[in-house]
């Protein structure tokens, strides 16, 4: 949050005396309503007064009852709510200086000098318009009357900050923008309702989902679901494409498919410019090779719907930092917009994102695709080139006679299998023989393994759970097993996919090497657990999946709660000693307290909670949500502390407790999850690859240094390779827990959001940065 504050200003002093107004324009998205809440407590929160614009630029060039003050209760219940609650409209009035003059004076009038826009990059350029004639549209008003000389100067200068909304992603400068993970999961819940029907039937199915300019709904949905084809504005197909789509399509087939998958970006089109529509490909596909073919075309379905919890979390941490950078900007700081890089959320000037953007435009129109790709940044250009590797089978001619195993350890959790499937698919690409261990180290060391093909793994992105099979059983017991059938299937190399048991294998593994020769093989460690704690990783594959089970259920509970009035519901979630699922999950579904174990409470804490849930039924607000991780203390469990609510809440209140248990780890998994699990399993197989050519040496393989098994992480904004024995130090092994977490940082923000007087740490401030400096721009 923010840095060059001094220690002695207060947060909560902050925004005294001064007026802030958020509005949402242009095309709605998910995930608008979290950025709205949390603009509009934040802003209550320093002090401020905040003013909701009804219906975008048309509200503030009207005024009157369109500009209303917000209070923290007209907020309550919007978290959940998909398109934008206070309203948008494309407005032409604000286009003409006429139109802009009222909704100066509109602003003057009230006291507001600070404006938080959220939309589009064609609302965020319009608002820096606005900003940029200010002090000219003041003196016209002034000159005719329809303001004071004193009311001007007071409302001399107009801070902007800009947050982006927009289903396409097509905004540069942003890993992600609000409502581009809700859209996908609309999308993919459709792929996988329609890949059954295609399948029953052996069909072909034409998917045509939106972005007109920009191919990342439709790139990302080719890739989480491995579609056969995907047509993109981008990169357009090579002349002939028909030809080579048509072989493709007949070679699946032949291949034992029953069904065909393309994915259609509403702008699609060819080198020449001319459109390519669903229609034209329909046609294609039926005229030339006979097949049953149908088209659906999605439309405004991706708009709509919840939030998911990532959109929820992204849109309460771009508000928070709005409101931050609005209160610390001068007349003199250029209007920003908040964006996110890796997991943190930065400052950006808005005309450099805008200008990259429009870059991105010109490139397509002037026919340089390769620069449009790139121009979109490094993600982008990485998602691109992976799904071209993995949708198609190109094995080289020269076989490498390396065979690489793949494993699942722990409990399971969505995701898995996508990893898997690229692991495999990348191993075939790069020449390898690929091997499944079925059940763990206990299938390593029984002799459960098997050849695992290209077409064994089609399908595998979209299902839950693991499909190898996986075990907790960890390899210190059964080492000499475990040796001799490395040996007896010539294993080179072993991709081991799980959560903190994976990593704790690997470094018995390791540890073995002095005494068994034959585990001197490169390892690597893909973290994959819904608990997210695996060390040398801030993410892990499957949480996202568990995040949005828990966040689901909760919105329904909530529901409950507000229908009964006066009740509270204790609601327990996994994570082991990890509190990533309760303090994401009581982000996204807007608790009132998360109790973990990273974060020490006792009876004085618990008392503070139950007060503060008290005061809160004095309000409109009549109900509150508590989140207990499963393990964060031994003597306040959820018994005790759903007894302790019912208690003091007598008369006031009454309480009802779930235990989420297994739901958490079942489910198809999200967008997120299968698009993360490709790039790690297909990232793994890559690496795996180098190593081995550092590691042969006199005709054989001998990996025994420490970088030669390693944790494929994510950390802050790229994928990296750590060795396994120099995250022990960063690893609390009693409790299974990295020693530092990214995540706790965001806890505070919960807590303000839930209407706690306690003090936000504006000491690490996102300075703002630029633009063009950045290599990575887009893709979750």
């Amino acid at each position: 949050m923010s840095k060059d504050l001094q220690p002695t200003v207060d947060p909560t002093k902050m925004g005294v005396g001064r007026s802030i107004a958020v509005l949402t324009s242009g095309g709605d998205a998910q995930g608008m309503n979290a950025a709205v809440r949390a603009t509009v407590r934040v802003g209550i929160y320093t002090g401020a007064k905040v003013y909701f614009v009804h219906e975008g630029y048309q509200g503030l060039v009207d005024g009157g009852e369109h500009i209303c003050l917000a209070s923290w209760e007209s907020v309550s219940m919007m978290l959940q709510l998909g398109g934008t609650v206070i309203g948008s409209a494309r407005c032409k009035d604000f286009r003409t200086r006429e139109g802009r003059m009222k909704a100066a004076c509109n602003l003057v009038k009230l006291g507001i000098t600070n404006l938080c826009v959220i939309g589009g990059d064609g609302s965020l350029t319009g608002a820096n318009e606005f900003r940029t004639e200010w002090s000219e549209l003041l003196v016209d008003l002034v000159r005719d009357g329809k303001i004071t000389e004193e009311e001007a100067k007071k409302s001399s200068h107009l801070n902007i900050v800009g947050i982006v909304g927009s289903i396409d992603n097509d905004f540069c400068g942003t890993d992600m923008t609000i409502g581009t993970d809700s859209a996908l999961h609309r999308i993919i819940e459709v792929v996988d309702a329609i890949t059954t029907t295609a399948q029953s039937h052996q069909r072909t199915f034409i998917l045509e989902v939106m972005g007109r300019h920009c191919g990342y709904l439709a790139l990302v949905t080719a890739l989480a679901c491995g579609a056969d084809w995907v047509f993109i504005p981008e990169m357009p197909p090579d002349d002939g494409w028909e030809n080579h789509l048509c072989r493709r399509l007949s070679d699946q087939r032949a291949r034992g498919s029953r069904l065909n998958v393309i994915i259609v970006a509403e702008g699609a089109m060819c080198k020449d410019g001319k459109p390519i529509t669903s229609d034209h490909i329909k046609k294609l596909v039926t005229d030339r090779l006979g097949f049953d073919t149908r088209t659906t075309v999605l439309g405004h379905v991706q708009r709509g719907g919840t939030p998911s919890a990532f959109d929820r979390i992204l849109g309460s941490r771009m508000g928070v930092e709005a409101v931050m950078a609005l209160l610390e900007a001068t007349p003199d700081t250029p209007a920003c917009v908040v964006t996110l890089s890796g997991n943190q959320a930065i400052r950006l000037p808005l005309m450099e994102c805008v200008q990259v953007t429009k870059e991105v435009a010109a490139a397509m129109a002037q026919g340089r695709f390769d620069d449009a790709i790139k121009l979109r940044g490094k993600s982008f250009e990485n998602n691109w080139n992976t799904y071209k590797l993995l949708a198609h089978i190109n094995p080289p001619d020269v076989k490498s006679n390396i065979n690489v195993a793949i494993m699942n350890i722990g409990a399971p959790c969505a995701g898995m299998n996508s990893a898997v499937r690229a692991a495999v698919r990348m191993g075939i690409i790069q020449g390898h023989s690929m091997l499944a261990v079925h059940d763990g180290f206990d299938g390593l060391a029984q002799g459960q393994i098997e050849p695992i093909t290209w077409t064994s793994v089609t399908g595998w992105t979209g299902k839950g759970g693991s499909m190898l099979g996986t075990k907790r059983t960890l390899p210190g017991k059964r080492l000499e097993e475990i040796s001799q059938n490395i040996a007896k299937f010539s294993i080179h190399a072993l991709v081991i996919i799980g959560g903190f048991e994976a990593y704790v294998g690997g470094l018995e593994l390791v540890q073995a090497r002095e005494k068994y020769e034959e585990m001197c093989i490169p390892i690597v460690v893909i973290p994959a657990t819904v608990s997210n704690n695996v060390p040398g990783s801030d993410f892990s594959i499957g949480a996202d999946t568990a995040l949005n089970a828990i966040t689901s259920t909760c919105d329904r509970i909530k529901q409950s709660a507000a229908g009964t009035k006066r009740r509270v519901f204790i609601v327990e979630t996994m994570g082991g000693y990890c509190g990533y699922l309760a303090t994401m999950a009581g982000l996204a579904a807007g608790a009132d307290a998360a109790y973990i174990y990273e974060e020490k409470f006792d009876i004085r804490d618990l008392e503070a909670n139950v007060q503060h849930v008290v005061e809160k039924m004095k309000t409109t607000v009549k109900r509150g949500l508590i989140l207990r991780n499963e393990s964060c203390s031994p003597n306040y469990t959820t018994d005790f502390i759903f007894n302790l609510y019912s208690e003091e809440g007598k008369g006031i209140f009454d309480c009802r407790k779930n235990v989420l248990g297994h739901m958490q780890q079942g489910g198809t998994p999200t967008p997120f999850d299968r698009n993360f699990g490709t790039k790690m399993g297909a990232k793994a197989v890559l690496w795996l690859t180098d190593k081995l050519k550092e590691c042969y040496r006199h005709g054989r393989i001998f990996a025994n240094t420490a970088d030669s098994a390693c944790v494929l992480g994510m950390r802050k904004r790229a994928l990296t390779f750590q060795p396994l024995v120099e995250l022990k130090e960063d690893t609390d092994f009693e409790r299974r827990i990295p020693k530092t977490q990214w995540w706790l940082k965001i806890r505070p923000i919960m807590k303000i959001l839930a209407k706690y007087d306690i003090k936000l740490d504006t000491s690490e401030h996102a300075d703002m940065e630029h633009v063009i400096k950045k290599s990575s721009f887009l893709g979750k």
